[in-house]
């Protein structure tokens, strides 16, 4: 327990500081490594591992290049610019806009696709508009919490899901109708909390008439307007899929690649340019830490959680669904969503999930909501914190909880009594 434990922690540690620009991919396959190294794994783990995460990985991969092509083409702009003119100026309506956008674009493109693509484009709006900086940061901290809080809804909204759904054989459908009560709970409640929290510093006015039209962002007419054809048949790709037992990566793996060979043929994107620029560190992060945490497993970590979470299904069911989820939200937090929804996994596997799938689906809403207490409690956060670095915009770990430890215990608990 000692060395899977140091290894992971060093790990994270680096994933955290990155030193000298060091790369969150490099760093978990270092790990991996000094995982194999010290013994807490081995090499038949790894492919253990990769059996687990190697549909969610491609899948997440073919996500962000759809979102890439579409960002290309202005979609994403459009929308944002459609968004605030239909506030016709209020401020209270154009915070309550941008959050339902941000929640659509993570339920369709997963968490970490709203944290890449549309986090740039709010920023950029909202300087145009000439937002105070206390404004920019409400809109800022609600647009990122938004992009977790609402990635529940899809198997496809979030790379924690995929997982899990491939770890449990559930289906598209099946998952869908679990989880819609307790995503259209957590979206009304983080709109709800995130406003009476920064209402204060949410203009009352703002002046959209210097925005530019919606139609002159559009950079490629044709495949604009056949993109919204492609998504709806992208969507009834996924059901038909779930019908025949497919894996999710091949529609979302697959129509993202015939989408990008449209959009080449349109001369809307340059594809290898787009899949060169498509966030392949995410991949190495993604299979490297589960790796790591595998060692962690070995170790008998999985053994104390489910041990718990034993202790809670003994309490009854709305102690179990609601501990469990507040657990995983805790652990997330503190060592990353991407870990921990694999240990909570194996932890509810050993439990036994026949009778108790409500678990596993409070574990998914805790892993996706609960890391938005801390900066590195998922791996959208870290990009998103990344992607404003880059643009100027420092937000500390102290403004960050500030906000994320009250905001995240009181939607986290709408949700999962939803799931109730």
């Amino acid at each position: 327990m000692f060395l899977a434990m140091s290894v992971f922690l060093v790990t994270l540690l680096f994933v955290i500081w990155q030193p000298r620009g060091l790369q969150i991919g490099t760093t978990a396959v270092a790990g991996a490594l000094g995982a194999l190294l010290v013994g807490a794994v081995s090499y038949g783990d790894v492919l253990t591992v990769v059996g687990i995460v190697w549909d969610a990985t491609l899948a997440f991969i073919g996500i962000i290049i759809l979102s890439m092509v579409l960002d290309e083409i202005g979609f994403f702009e459009w929308a944002a610019i459609r968004m605030a003119k239909l506030s016709r100026g209020s401020g209270n309506r154009m915070f309550v806009y941008i959050l339902l956008l941000g929640a659509l674009v993570a339920a369709f493109f997963a968490n970490d696709g709203a944290a890449l693509i549309l986090t740039p484009i709010l920023l950029a709006k909202m300087k145009y508009l000439r937002m105070n900086p206390l404004a920019i940061f409400a809109f800022l901290m609600a647009g990122g919490f938004i992009g977790d809080s609402a990635s529940n809804p899809l198997v496809i909204s979030n790379l924690t899901n995929i997982v899990t759904v491939g770890y449990f054989d559930i289906g598209f459908v099946e998952y869908a109708k679990h989880m819609f009560l307790p995503n259209l709970l957590s979206i009304a409640a983080s709109i709800a909390v995130l406003w009476l929290y920064f209402r204060k510093d949410i203009p009352l006015q703002v002046d959209v008439s210097t925005l530019p039209e919606a139609s002159s962002v559009i950079k490629n007419e044709a495949m604009f307007r056949l993109s919204w054809f492609f998504l709806a048949l992208l969507m009834v790709g996924y059901f038909i899929g779930d019908r025949y037992h497919l894996p999710v990566s091949v529609f979302a793996l697959g129509g993202a690649l015939i989408f990008l060979a449209i959009a080449t043929r349109f001369r809307a994107v340059e594809p290898l340019a787009t899949i060169k620029t498509a966030p392949w560190q995410v991949v190495w992060f993604s299979i490297g830490l589960y790796v790591v945490v595998y060692g962690l497993k070995n170790a008998g970590l999985t053994d104390v959680i489910a041990s718990w979470i034993t202790a809670l299904n003994g309490e009854g069911t709305m102690t179990a669904v609601v501990g469990t989820g507040f657990l995983s939200a805790i652990i997330s937090s503190v060592m990353n969503n991407m870990p921990t929804i694999m240990i909570m996994d194996i932890a509810i596997d050993h439990v036994g999930y026949a009778g108790n799938e409500a678990l596993v689906y409070a574990n998914i809403l805790g892993s996706n909501l609960g890391p938005k207490m801390t900066p590195i409690g998922s791996l959208a956060t870290l990009l998103w914190l990344h992607v404003l670095a880059h643009k100027g915009v420092k937000i500390t770990w102290g403004q960050y909880m500030k906000v994320g430890l009250v905001v995240t215990p009181p939607v986290l608990l709408v949700a999962l009594l939803g799931l109730v």
